[in-house]
């Protein structure tokens, strides 16, 4: 699917101004036809956009979100006391994590700190070589570029701190208490509300480079949600004060904090915290490779952010990779 041109942004931009919008002002505001503008209005649909129609009335945009716009980022972030967020804004990509990891592949220049943002992904990754639905306006594509000198080793439990930094932002901003599930998950109400896809660019000893990847669902739109194979939700169904623009400097913020925590001492502050956030604590699950699975009861994560399993009386610890852990049918 093609990027929305010049046209369908501002037709985007003025029905996100709230309210409804004739067929024809839009037509006149652009300087082309009203059928020119229902087809218009037609491929915004066809993107995930849940827009209606009232004959007399005209168009609205059915969307307590938002769409994303650099200079509210900036104003939001500079209130946390922080100084201008170094956060690129595009309409459509194929995915966050990708173009920070072409950059990286390219040798390009990048800022420790720099972020991209997308009203939609093309093709959104979650882990395990998932699809991760990313339809246009609805949800939240996020991705953070960091440098770490310690080399791959110490990154090993990168995702734990960022599953911190996201209950940090939702709690800040929504007084929500989410649940976190090892590895990289974030639930409420054991439905998953966001994912983490943490990629890695280095040497075991030298310098590395993260792209710590956060998709957050906002406004799932109905024809997009069947395609999800588990239980979900989106913040909209939790609370109505949700601004894309806030989140993305509140959640940017937040990670920051927590990054320069792990730099510092690593999970040996954070780890017992997440415990108490633990999704599965004492649930009965599996933890599955691909090649093998094991089962036990969940008893939290250690200081390196292993995942704790209890198996015939005696506790192991199982690391990240390519690891799936679920609960298990009894």
């Amino acid at each position: 699917m093609k990027a929305p041109d010049g046209n369908k942004l501002a037709i985007l931009n003025a029905l996100n101004q709230g309210g409804f919008v004739s067929g024809q002002a839009l037509g006149e505001k652009l300087g082309i036809s009203r059928a020119a503008v229902s087809k218009h209005i037609k491929t915004l649909q066809e993107m995930g956009l849940d827009i209606f129609k009232v004959t007399g009335k005209g168009y609205c945009l059915n969307s307590q979100v938002g769409l994303l716009n650099k200079t509210q980022i900036d104003q939001y972030y500079k209130a946390l006391g922080d100084n201008t967020a170094n956060v690129e804004v595009h309409p459509i990509i194929d995915s966050t994590n990708s173009e920070l990891m072409r950059r990286i592949q390219a040798k390009t220049a990048l800022e420790s700190g720099t972020v991209i943002v997308a009203e939609m992904q093309q093709a959104g990754r979650g882990r395990r070589g998932r699809v991760w639905q990313s339809p246009f306006g609805a949800n939240l594509y996020y991705s953070y570029f960091w440098r770490l000198d310690d080399g791959l080793q110490a990154a090993m439990g990168v995702s734990i701190a960022v599953g911190l930094a996201v209950y940090d932002a939702i709690k800040a901003l929504y007084q929500i208490d989410v649940e976190l599930k090892w590895p990289n998950d974030i639930y409420i109400n054991k439905q998953k509300l966001a994912g983490v896809l943490v990629e890695l660019d280095g040497q075991p000893q030298g310098p590395c480079q993260l792209v710590i990847g956060i998709g957050i669902n906002l406004q799932m739109p109905d024809s997009f949600s069947q395609h999800i194979d588990q239980a979900w939700t989106d913040l909209n169904q939790h609370t109505q004060q949700l601004d894309k623009n806030q989140l993305v400097a509140s959640l940017t913020h937040h990670l920051e904090q927590r990054l320069v925590q792990y730099r510092q001492t690593g999970l040996q502050n954070m780890y017992e915290q997440w415990n108490s956030l633990n999704a599965f604590a004492g649930d009965y699950v599996e933890l599955n490779t691909g090649h093998r699975s094991w089962r036990g009861i969940c008893e939290g994560i250690d200081p390196q952010g292993g995942i704790r399993i209890r198996q015939d009386g005696e506790v192991k610890s199982y690391y990240g990779g390519e690891v799936s852990l679920r609960k298990a049918q009894v």
